[in-house]
């Protein structure tokens, strides 16, 4: 089943694209929740973090990690701080079942996270 990630991906309909690379597809999220809140997501489908395997997806974790980096320092946060979220199931709030890493930054974080 697509999801509106898939659909980014394929270009059917638009997003503010911030990062794009082989395997990684980075967007401004539409209901942000802090100045700066860009969504990270693989090309292909994985509908959530547990259906990760270390040994197969490994190397495209690391590059949803190199892109929040580039899009950190991109968007002048990456000195200040920032935060890298993975949300998992329905009670983690995941609302888009297409693995996805939020970055947010721009503001002070709290802790714990509610």
């Amino acid at each position: 089943m697509a999801t509106i990630f898939s659909k980014i991906i394929n270009k059917e309909i638009p997003a503010d694209i911030v990062f794009e690379s082989e395997t990684i597809l980075a967007f401004k999220d539409i209901n942000p929740k802090a100045p700066v809140h860009v969504l990270i997501i693989p090309k292909i489908e994985i509908p959530k973090v547990t259906d990760l395997k270390a040994s197969e997806h490994s190397l495209l974790l690391g590059d949803m990690i190199d892109a929040a980096n580039k899009i950190a320092n991109d968007m002048g946060i990456a000195e200040e701080g920032f935060r890298l979220v993975f949300n998992c199931g329905d009670n983690g709030g995941q609302e888009v079942y297409h693995l996805h890493l939020h970055l947010l930054g721009g503001r002070k974080m709290n802790w714990p996270p509610g």
